[in-house]
């Protein structure tokens, strides 16, 4: 038997909120909730959970009530980057605040810039060591 889920208010608040919007954007655009439940593929019972916030309903059965309105394109903005302030300053937080490379014989070729594949997406590109670009060059020879 699965847990029970209990959501604290704030997260019962949201759905509710949206609920509400959406109830609303139908009533705004005249239509019943039958002619919503059934382009958004769902029952009426269904779309009533939706408009009153119900957090047991899948994200995905708000999806295509929201498509149905023609208010899907906002949903995929919620975590968009460009909207992720905290997300942002921890990404720039950790970039470093110098790059340097080093130069053998003036410029650097492509034996010094390590294939950013084969690191952590996470992690600072190493730069390779003297030998390591000695043996690329010879192999390349």
């Amino acid at each position: 038997m699965p847990t029970p889920h209990y959501p604290p208010a704030a997260v019962r608040r949201v759905p509710r909120k949206l609920g509400a919007d959406i109830h609303d954007a139908r009533r705004r655009r005249l239509l019943s909730m039958a002619v919503v439940a059934e382009r958004a593929f769902t029952s009426r019972s269904t779309l009533q959970k939706v408009e009153a916030g119900d957090t047991n309903v899948s994200i995905g059965i708000y999806a295509a009530v929201l498509q149905a309105l023609g208010l899907l394109v906002s949903l995929g903005e919620i975590a968009d980057i460009s909207r992720d302030s905290v997300g942002q300053a921890l990404a720039s937080a950790e970039l470093p605040k110098r790059i340097r490379l080093k130069r053998t014989s003036g410029r650097p070729t492509m034996a010094d810039i390590e294939d950013p594949r084969e690191t952590d997406a996470l992690s600072f590109p190493k730069q390779p060591r003297s030998n390591e670009v000695a043996q690329v060059q010879r192999r390349r020879a």
